[in-house]
């Protein structure tokens, strides 16, 4: 005979507050379900603590309770950790280090509590959410794409704090447990459950009734979580001291290498799982929440953190603002539906804007001048579709589907019902505006024609249109399918609802959208364009090709300068830079070493063969030496390094071109531009810029963006140096005046710092 009742913890009756977890008790199995008000996801805050201290409590004593069963009350999270909000209250590291201790000793009462608790988990389980499945007793998790799991603390510069990096390498073993720690990233349930994390993966309407029973079993012993010893490896690296001090070392080895020590939290994260495993667990937990408190008042953090919620911000910005439009109806503002969009230009940018469209759902019709270039186009999306299902992140019926949603076209066939045109063809404006008049003759007139363009206004291209109302740029970054932004640029006659559904679009891609105004280079490319100029114009003087882009690794970037243009493609770049040059010729003026480079046909990675090697595969190797010859006068020889005297010798030595400098010259020509792009309209705010520039071109993420980065130096700091260089390198340096303004009256881009 079954008896049934429910309890709330912590709920008062006759008020307005609604409690975060709920417990319905079933023949001894407490089902514990948390769902917290008002808020589309589960998070880890102080009252849901509160709450959960009391659960714990009653649990405890409550003898008829014979196990509890922990569930999610929301559709795809099961908690998707803690409250981030709650982080930017924290005044000092004795805050923070508090805060992780309370967490840490809530989960400790878990782990040792008198009744087992089996985690049903279905959705999101990252951060606090994963450290609070691993004091359960037991896990079971759902085989479905939106149950992921992970520790992603280092990507806000923290570390785990309530126990993480103690009990996952217990449970995963170390070499497992450290790279879920130190990459951020999140993983399907079938790969948590062959690395041991999670005990039995269930379909998901199956999950509650499965989690029940296997609470029972826990419960009376006839079912306990085994730990994975990681097989033969992991025995022997994880098993004994010595094979843990070899991994934990090879760890901060390459870690450092990776980092450049920007990331402070990822060499904090191995010092404390070492600590635990050196002195013991006890001592482990201490460590955590000592270094956790010194993490979170880190600059590093505070940055991450803003784009956290900048991030989080764009997701819910429709991209217009009804208020610049009063005259206009709100059906205005509402986006159109995309099904089924057209791409014109089958070469490697259509064909990734090809790729992320299918896998969103979209019917694509991709369109080029002949049929080798579709077959082409056609094939680089199966490439990319096919490396996704090699990497298990789609199944074989996922491909089939996704490239059923492909054809191709040498004409305009198929367009007449399409939502959405992208033109992705070269950059050279008269094809453009003949692409543009065959593509409005076909398509419908309610259809919207967005140009991938890079660097040429929209305006210019929307001259050739009958309906520029309906025309603005959608700018993706290559490769595509990696680069995260999406620049969305507008004209004075974009229509509002063009400019909301090319940005809903986006968003359904999977993309972080800004919108900008028009303009050459419009915003990411046109901060870019000043920072590759100064870099040429190093080469230009004799700098090695690798001292540069090293500096600017060194400074944060992914990549260096020259490699990215490498990679992107000289003959590109140096058409852009044309364009730029044209639009700006006091500060832009571009340097003849590319120019040379081009010139002796060498395009970069795509003809394999430009400032460096590539083998068949189009891999790149080291700096070509021969490059030199093309734009340095003869005998020059590059400056690599400083060169001492050889002995008996009057020769000067050749100094190296110190990395501060390079990084003044190149970094500051990006952020003086980027301050133009605000004062010129073509930004909306500087948190569009900081994004804009993280997620587009690269700007180190710890630095928090180019206009994050200036409050940190100050501002006044900032025109200084530019006045310096300036002085040194006549009209390249000028300060923008926005920046000589907040100079003089000490203003800072965010006077209302959250973070």
């Amino acid at each position: 005979m079954s008896s049934t009742s429910e309890v709330t913890i912590g709920g008062l009756v006759g008020t307005r507050w609604k409690p975060a977890l709920s417990v319905e008790v079933t023949d001894g199995i407490a089902i514990i379900t948390f769902d917290l008000p008002n808020e589309s996801v589960n998070k880890l805050n102080r009252a849901v603590k509160d709450e959960f201290v009391a659960l714990v409590s009653r649990l405890e004593r409550d003898t008829t309770v014979k196990a509890a069963v922990f569930i999610s009350g929301k559709p795809d999270v099961w908690i998707a950790g803690a409250d981030i909000e709650e982080f930017l209250q924290l005044k000092t590291a004795t805050d923070a280090e508090r805060l992780s201790r309370d967490g840490q000793m809530l989960l400790d009462s878990v782990e040792h509590l008198r009744v087992p608790i089996i985690a049903a988990i279905h959705g999101a389980c990252l951060g606090g959410g994963l450290e609070t499945a691993l004091a359960c007793h037991y896990r079971i998790a759902t085989d479905h794409p939106k149950t992921t799991l992970g520790l992603p603390e280092v990507q806000l510069g923290l570390i785990p704090g309530a126990g993480g990096t103690q009990r996952l390498p217990r449970r995963i073993g170390l070499t497992n447990a450290l790279d879920l720690i130190l990459t951020g990233k999140q993983i399907r349930a079938k790969k948590a459950l062959d690395l041991g994390l999670i005990d039995e993966l269930v379909h998901p309407s199956i999950l509650r009734s499965v989690a029940i029973q296997r609470a029972r079993e826990v419960a009376e012993g006839r079912r306990k979580s085994e730990q994975r010893s990681g097989g033969v490896k992991g025995l022997l690296m994880d098993g004994n001291p010595a094979g843990r001090a070899i991994v934990l070392r090879k760890a901060r080895e390459q870690t450092l290498a990776k980092s450049r020590g920007h990331y402070p939290a990822l060499i904090a994260a191995i010092d404390v799982v070492a600590a635990g495993y050196q002195k013991g667990v006890a001592h482990g937990y201490r460590e955590e929440s000592r270094r956790f408190g010194e993490m979170a008042m880190t600059d590093v953090s505070r940055q991450l953190i803003f784009l956290f919620f900048a991030t989080n911000e764009l997701r819910k910005d429709p991209g217009v603002e009804p208020s610049q439009y009063p005259d206009l109806p709100v059906s205005a503002f509402e986006p159109l539906p995309v099904d089924k969009i057209a791409i014109i230009g089958a070469g490697f940018m259509g064909a990734g804007i090809a790729s992320i469209a299918v896998q969103h759902g979209s019917l694509v019709r991709l369109k080029d001048a002949d049929h080798a270039r579709v077959a082409k186009g056609y094939a680089a999306v199966r490439d990319i579709l096919k490396e996704r299902l090699t990497r298990k992140q789609i199944t074989k019926i996922q491909y089939s589907d996704y490239m059923a949603l492909l054809g191709g076209t040498v004409d305009y066939s198929g367009f007449g019902n399409v939502d959405l045109v992208i033109e992705a063809v070269f950059e050279d404006l008269a094809i453009k505006h003949q692409v543009l008049r065959e593509a409005e003759a076909s398509i419908n007139p309610a259809a919207i024609f967005a140009s991938n363009t890079s660097t040429i206004p929209i305006g210019q291209i929307a001259q050739a249109s009958s309906r520029p109302e309906r025309v603005l740029g959608m700018h993706f970054f290559s490769p595509v399918q990696k680069m995260p932004l999406l620049e969305v640029i507008t004209t004075v006659d974009t229509y509002p609802q063009v400019t909301a559904t090319a940005v809903a679009y986006g968003k359904k891609l999977g993309k972080t959208v800004i919108v900008v105004n028009d303009g050459p280079g419009f915003y990411a490319n046109r901060i870019l364009a000043p920072y590759i100029n100064e870099a040429a114009i190093l080469l230009d003087q004799g700098v090695a090709v690798d001292i540069i882009d090293k500096a600017l690794v060194d400074f944060g970037f992914p990549v260096g300068p020259i490699t990215l243009i490498d990679e992107v493609g000289l003959d590109v770049a140096t058409k852009a830079g044309k364009i730029m040059a044209e639009a700006y010729p006091d500060r832009m003026q571009p340097a003849k070493s590319i120019q040379a480079v081009v010139a002796a046909g060498r395009y970069g990675r795509k003809s394999k063969k430009g400032f460096f090697t590539y083998d068949k595969e189009g891999k790149k190797g080291d700096v070509d030496p021969s490059v030199y010859a093309l734009f340095l006068a003869p005998g020059t020889i590059p400056i690599v390094k400083s060169i001492a005297p050889t002995a008996g010798t009057d020769a000067p030595a050749r100094p190296e071109m110190p990395a501060v400098q390079i990084q003044q010259r190149t970094v500051l020509a990006m952020l003086n531009e980027a301050a133009r792009c605000l004062s010129d309209g073509i930004l909306r705010s500087s948190r569009d810029g900081d994004v804009g520039a993280v997620f587009g071109i690269g700007f180190p993420p710890f630095r928090g963006g180019p206009f994050r980065y200036m409050d940190s130096l100050g501002i006044q700091i900032v025109v200084q140096r530019l006045e310096d260089l300036n002085a040194r390198f006549p009209g390249r340096f000028e300060p923008a005046e926005l920046l000589l303004e907040m100079a003089r009256r000490k203003q800072v881009f965010y006077p209302d710092e959250r973070s």
